[in-house]
């Protein structure tokens, strides 16, 4: 599995959300398996976005789809910043 990491800073984090939630079947059409947001808790407008998906080619060519996004309206009034995305390879996950 392959795991696309980015850091954001949200304007409103609902606004944001609701946002989010409009690529849902982009999203899946693109390869992206599940994904987990996080919230800073003492900052709630840092948002981290971890994408996974199946493998490396995929999460490859979903950062080209990632750029297009954030050059839309939506997104730039949305967005204060963001990071770069990160690939990442999941090591280990375990139950405790």
């Amino acid at each position: 599995m392959a795991t696309l990491h980015i850091e954001n800073v949200v304007r409103d984090f609902d606004s944001w959300k609701s946002a989010f939630d409009k690529y849902d079947n982009m999203r899946r059409d693109k390869g992206v398996r599940s994904y987990r947001l996080t919230r800073q808790h003492d900052d709630p407008s840092k948002v981290t976005v971890d994408l996974d998906f199946d493998s490396v080619t995929r999460a490859e060519e979903f950062c080209e789809v990632l750029a297009k996004i954030w050059q839309s309206p939506q997104s730039r009034a949305e967005l204060v910043s963001h990071s770069a995305p990160q690939l990442v390879d999941l090591v280990e996950a375990r139950t405790l």
